[in-house]
């Protein structure tokens, strides 16, 4: 180690300093990360306690590997190398442990290793269950470490799984980090402003800002999201998008299946739609009745919808018994969706209101996973569940605008629209 000097920025000594074993890390372009990776690839072979295990780097592909860390990491370790095996990508060093140089698109590549520590580098476009089948298991020998890096990508994902562990506070073994561009302080300033003056807003977020929040097909408007106290006046509806019940107990699965949402939203005179809150979980079919119940005992909306269907037949029994019991009562609604995809029902419903400013959300109210289900709307990457739910509430009240005379008749022709 003493022949070795690694120069490294502020951000690289803070999370080289940290402890913990599973570290990830969410970094923007040209901010150091694959240089980090390889010299936590070098600094961990040389820690290696038994010369029989060895250490994983590893990308996307091996023609990835070979390109980000193959040379960068020979040129660091140089000093304590003492054989390169070009044909394996394998490197060994004077301590007698191996750094694999390896791709994930090829699986078995990684099996049988026993490692002391894991570099995933460009961790978002690993196949699925690499980690979780091969090579996690192949740390438990060592109880070894991992640091997994990359960009960010919006919608669900693997990658994003891991982040998100790290951000939480139930798992001391993991932690998490997002860093900009303009964290690498070699960086001019006045550059990443010429950058974000070019490009669009989509591709700044993602690759410079680090950001897994960016925009979907531009349906909804970051600008579009407004906030505001409650209104004076109003009544609340109720508006439930059910998930299934299936695997609930299983924490592997609850990130990458819907969400039953359950929205309340207090409507005006006016028509003005003030969001008190979205509530998402995945919950069995009893705590969905739960939930449902409570929020019509806190609210007491003038109705409740919930999307027709096996789930809402499913549920049902379970909120009737729960209403009866608790002496609690409310009209329940089944709302039709079928006949009309649900691109088109969330946009019809909520893009003109959005868009006019006849919708407010709940300053008291944490909004971040709505708005990035809003905005990347209507990608397949990313969940839905919340707007749908709120889409839902268009279905419960019609507002007119024009004042009809005593002899006239009103008839509703379109609940959607309330024409």
């Amino acid at each position: 180690m003493s022949n070795l000097n690694f120069s490294l920025l502020k951000w690289q000594q803070m999370v080289l300093a940290c402890k913990t074993r599973f570290k990830v890390i969410v970094a923007g372009r040209r901010c150091g990360k694959t240089r980090f990776a390889a010299v936590n690839t070098v600094i961990k072979a040389l820690e290696c306690p038994d010369s029989s295990a060895g250490v994983l780097y590893a990308a996307p592909t091996l023609g990835m590997a070979r390109t980000l860390g193959w040379d960068l990491i020979i040129e660091l370790a140089r000093p304590v190398v003492a054989k390169i095996n070009i044909n394996n990508s394998e490197i060994t060093l004077i301590n007698g442990v191996k750094i694999y140089v390896r791709g994930a698109d090829n699986p078995d590549s990684l099996r049988g290793m026993k490692l002391f520590y894991a570099v995933l580098d460009e961790a978002k476009d690993f196949k699925s269950n690499v980690w979780q089948m091969i090579i996690r298991p192949a740390l438990s020998d060592m109880k070894g470490g991992a640091l997994i890096i990359g960009t960010p990508e919006p919608g669900v994902s693997e990658f994003r799984d891991h982040y998100d562990r790290g951000q939480d506070d139930v798992d001391d073994e993991w932690r998490s980090w997002q860093f900009t561009t303009a964290d690498n302080e070699l960086i001019d300033p006045k550059e990443i402003e010429s950058a974000k003056r070019s490009m669009s807003t989509f591709a700044f977020k993602q690759e410079y800002m680090a950001s897994f929040d960016t925009m979907g097909a531009n349906v909804f408007k970051e600008e579009w999201l407004l906030y505001g106290d409650e209104p004076k006046n109003g009544d609340y509806y109720i508006a439930v998008d059910l998930a299934g019940f299936e695997d609930v107990a299983d924490p592997t699965k609850k990130k990458h299946l819907d969400d039953t949402a359950i929205a309340v939203v207090k409507i005006t005179e006016d028509g003005q739609w003030w969001v008190k809150k979205i509530e998402a979980g995945r919950w069995d079919v009893r705590e969905n009745a739960v939930r449902i119940l409570m929020a019509i005992r806190t609210y007491k909306p003038i109705s409740v919808g919930i999307e027709r269907g096996s789930l809402m037949r499913a549920v049902m029994p379970y909120l009737t018994d729960l209403m009866r019991k608790n002496n609690v009562y409310c009209h329940v609604e089944p709302i039709p969706t079928s006949g009309n995809s649900k691109e088109n029902r969330v946009i019809y419903a909520l893009q003109g209101l959005f868009e006019h400013g006849r919708i407010k959300l709940n300053p008291r109210e944490k909004w971040d996973k709505f708005n990035d289900q809003l905005l990347m709307f209507p990608s397949k990457r990313t969940h839905d569940d919340m707007p749908d739910a709120l889409s839902m509430v268009a279905h419960l009240a019609t507002t007119s605008y024009a004042k009809l005379s005593d002899d006239e008749e009103y008839e509703v022709v379109d609940d959607i629209c309330g024409f």
